[in-house]
């Protein structure tokens, strides 16, 4: 068994064994802000992909972004169109400049698991550079069989908070954000919730990033109680 524990967000300098960019999802990430975020930081970096692949434009998160590009009509969804392939292509350059591992796509709640979207996300994947790996966090209803199909059409990673899902994916990529809602921030892990963590790690390959307002201290907590220092 193998454990990755890390934050979502970059953070130079920390003492964590992964980061996974959150800005890259908000907005376009030039070459040279990637450069220095891999200069600020030793460890490994996992991307999340730009929001334009993934939500319409309607969401609330876009909010964030400022370089807009395009028609956003054709944001979102999983389309393949100039626009998405326009921020798939962005995304990659990230990922390249960081030497990411690891691209991970959110869908909102409002992604429903329609026929039509299934066949979306499988036709999407069929255009991604194969040099990486792909996770996939489903919000909202999404059923089992349905994601089984998924990433069984894709090879795509099941993206999960472990403390609302239950990961299909014999490698564990867990986001963490909060617990006592659907999103919680505010947060703060405790050793009950550890071990409650461990219990759900798999035998192989495990990705833990914490998601929340505590998440640096949160992490560092995780690693000193996986190597048996917890006080």
């Amino acid at each position: 068994m193998h454990v990755k524990v890390g934050i979502c967000g970059y953070r130079k300098g920390l003492d964590v064994d992964v980061i996974e960019t959150q800005q890259t999802f908000y907005d376009i990430v030039t070459e040279s802000t990637a450069s220095r975020w891999r200069e600020g930081y030793s460890g490994e970096f996992t991307v999340k992909a730009l929001q334009v692949i993934t939500h319409e434009k309607s969401s609330p998160t876009y909010k964030r972004m400022k370089k807009f590009f395009g028609n956003p009509e054709n944001y979102g969804g999983f389309r393949i169109n100039r626009d998405t392939e326009r921020g798939l292509e962005y995304t990659l350059s990230a990922a390249k400049v960081l030497n990411a591992t690891i691209i991970v796509f959110q869908t909102p709640p409002s992604f429903l698991p329609t026929e039509t979207h299934v066949k979306s996300v499988i036709d999407f994947s069929s255009i991604l550079d194969k040099r990486f790996l792909y996770a996939w966090e489903v919000r909202g209803s999404w059923d089992d069989q349905t994601i089984r199909k998924v990433l069984s059409s894709t090879g795509f990673i099941h993206a999960v908070d472990p403390f609302k899902r239950t990961s299909l994916s014999e490698f564990k990529y867990y986001r963490l954000h909060g617990i006592g809602k659907e999103i919680n921030y505010r947060y703060r892990y405790t050793e009950e919730d550890f071990r409650a963590l461990v219990n759900a790690l798999g035998d192989k390959e495990n990705y833990v990033l914490f998601n929340n307002v505590h998440m640096i201290r949160n992490s560092l907590e995780f690693k000193n109680y996986l190597s048996g220092d917890a006080k």
